[in-house]
């Protein structure tokens, strides 16, 4: 059995080029809970942009909430208007769709964006939506039964955890 190493660190850089090319005056990030909040700060910091970036979480409009439910860290703040806005959605791990497409109810939630851009850390297909990533900084494939989390140490460096359902 082969084991999944990936350099988060590498891919956060390759991720970082990818979304300053996606850049124009008033562009605002937005972070999907967790993995793509993490993405956003770095990237808000390391672009030098103003203010704080967005959060959002797709809890609300997730079509297996009876399942899942609410956490506490899944807080949607958006400092900022959305109306008219060029948003960039940020996430770690882009998979079936299903996330996105709850983020992107949420998001309209708030108003209506000039136009909505995504970029993921790793895409590791299986797509059971049509979404697509605008930036990526790699993809990967996985069992079905793996799961890929962007983990996060005390330093604020990234790591990747590959797990077994």
């Amino acid at each position: 059995m082969s084991h999944l190493v990936l350099d988060a660190e590498a891919l956060y850089q390759a991720l970082l080029t990818g979304v300053s090319g996606l850049l124009r005056p008033g562009v605002r990030l937005i972070g999907v809970t967790s993995g793509g909040a993490w993405l956003a700060e770095r990237l808000q910091r390391d672009l030098q942009l103003e203010g704080p970036p967005g959060i959002i979480s797709s809890a609300l409009h997730r079509d297996d909430f009876s399942q899942r439910g609410m956490t506490a860290a899944a807080q949607t703040r958006i400092p900022f208007d959305v109306k008219g806005s060029h948003i960039v959605l940020v996430d770690d791990v882009l998979y079936t769709g299903r996330t996105l497409r709850a983020v992107i109810n949420e998001l309209f939630d708030f108003g209506r964006p000039a136009s909505v851009r995504l970029a993921v850390l790793v895409d590791r297909g299986g797509r059971e939506l049509p979404v697509q990533a605008d930036v990526c900084a790699a993809r990967v494939a996985l069992a079905a039964n793996q799961s890929l989390a962007l983990a996060r140490d005390a330093g604020g460096g990234f790591s990747f955890e590959v797990e077994s359902r």
